[in-house]
């Protein structure tokens, strides 16, 4: 008789493109976040949750990088029709308004923050699961929405952890490049094509671009990009366009004037940056022409927000760390569902690239842990509880080991991997006495990297004090 066939375990493995967030990298993102969601309440605007999934009619043609409807998205079909993973927080953004406009106040001023889902080629850095955090104003045709959108997104940077300084918001108009591409005589076929070539600008610098508006360009792993087909004269007319920005506002913006043709994109960006600078963004936003933005939906102004310092890429080569907030000006959004006009602006910060840029510049320090209760009998573990109990009734996060006690330095151990401040250790003799140990685990971990031998005896890490005076005295740590 035949063995039967073991079924085979599972791989313990996430898919390719995604990723598990841990504890601590929890912790930090939902701390930033809060302090973003701050600033944009201090802006009057309200929060927004919608539905992870839309139908494809909702989310439409605009898709990240591509032109075709149903790429780039997580999609499938259901007796109502296809349906799929929202690929931003804004085109949900646009169903909302147009479906519950006649309860919403106009304008209408929301923020958003969550997880979206791209179907794209994941690679370093790239995952197909990420968050969002968006703020919009939808109802506004004012250039005052627009340099509110960019100041707000420096005002939340720096409240997230980025010095200024370290950051600069740029700022352009998808009518300019219109401009830009009329007078280069570029035809209407290629234009989606040359929009994505410049938005790789800072990725794969000029010669890079050139080649995409061109005949096109192999990467390193052997894949090809079609490219736009400009001639030569038209590629470098496009190129001078991108490199016209400057510190000087009032420079760029003539500059820009002698490439492009019609004034209607200039004129805006001019209204829009005299708006920004009276509300003190000037320095921190800046007029920048190589800003495209990848979605096909901007209309007007456009907006990225890229730090300046540099980091170590996975080669140990220096790079800047890049970008990691846009938006721009999508007047057309909510009208495929209304027939009207709507003016809509907003911005987006990609939440994951900022947590790993204020990691690397140390602005994002591991969160403590809770203040773990040792426990030194397995029968007395009621005791430890009863600890806790009095720790959380004052506020402070505790915890009990409920792991196997026998071993005390493995509690320890436990503790460290769990950053707690503190450890509480109460024995029979303790008990009997009416004390507990306090073992201030943040102290002794600072004196042994770097104390000598007198100022470790000066400085004692662990204490005995009064039952009673434990709160005060784990108080003391957490409040360090």
């Amino acid at each position: 008789m035949a063995k039967a066939k073991k079924t085979p375990r599972p791989k313990a493995q996430t898919p390719k493109g995604f990723r598990d967030h841990l504890g601590e990298e929890v912790v930090r993102r939902q701390a930033m976040l809060g302090r973003i969601a701050e600033i944009y309440r201090l802006h009057g605007f309200e929060p927004l949750e919608t539905s992870a999934v839309e139908t494809v009619e909702a989310l439409g043609k605009f898709l990240p990088d591509l032109d075709r409807p149903n790429e780039g998205v997580f999609a499938w079909e259901e007796d109502e029709g296809w349906l799929a993973l929202r690929y931003d927080l804004t085109a949900p953004l646009a169903r909302v308004a147009a479906q519950h406009r006649a309860d919403l106040p106009s304008p209408y001023r929301r923020y958003a923050m969550g997880l979206v889902w791209r179907n794209e080629k994941p690679g370093p850095g790239r995952y197909r699961q990420f968050y969002q955090c968006d703020a919009d104003t939808v109802g506004s045709a004012l250039p005052a929405a627009d340099a509110e959108a960019a100041v707000m997104c420096a005002d939340a940077l720096e409240a997230a952890g980025i010095a200024r300084g370290d950051y600069v918001v740029r700022l352009n108009d998808r009518r300019v490049l219109n401009g830009v591409m009329d007078a280069a005589q570029v035809p209407e076929g290629a234009r989606g094509a040359v929009l994505r070539a410049v938005d790789k600008l800072d990725r794969l610098g000029p010669e890079g671009v050139r080649a995409l508006l061109g005949e096109g360009r192999v990467d390193e792993s052997g894949d090809r990009t079609e490219g736009a087909g400009l001639a030569p004269d038209q590629a470098a007319h496009v190129l001078a366009f991108t490199g016209a920005g400057g510190d000087d506002a009032g420079a760029t913006l003539a500059a820009l004037r002698g490439l492009v043709a019609g004034p209607e994109g200039v004129d805006a960006l001019e209204r829009v940056f005299a708006a920004v600078d009276a509300m003190g963004g000037a320095g921190r936003v800046r007029i920048d022409p190589s800003v495209v933005r990848g979605l096909g939906y901007y209309t007007g102004p456009v907006m990225e927000a890229e730090l300046t310092f540099e980091v170590v890429d996975e080669k140990g080569r220096p790079r800047q760390f890049g970008s990691v907030a846009g938006g721009g000006r999508y007047d057309d959004l909510v009208k495929r569902f209304t027939g009207q006009e709507v003016p809509a602006v907003g911005v987006s910060i990609g939440v994951d690239r900022l947590l790993a840029a204020l990691e690397a510049r140390g602005a994002a320090p591991a969160p403590a842990g809770p203040v773990v209760v040792t426990v030194m009998d397995r029968d007395r573990v009621a005791d430890s509880m009863a600890l806790a109990a009095d720790l959380r009734a004052a506020g402070i996060r505790a915890e009990v080991y409920l792991g196997n006690p026998r071993n005390f330095g493995n509690q320890l151990k436990y503790a460290d991997q769990r950053n707690a401040p503190a450890a509480i250790i109460e024995g029979s003799d303790e008990r009997a006495r009416g004390v507990v140990q306090v073992k201030d685990l943040a102290l002794g971990k600072a004196i042994s990297e770097t104390a000598t031998l007198e100022e470790w005896k000066e400085r004692p890490a662990q204490r005995e004090v009064p039952r009673e005076g434990l709160v005060a005295a784990v108080r003391e740590i957490v409040e360090r």
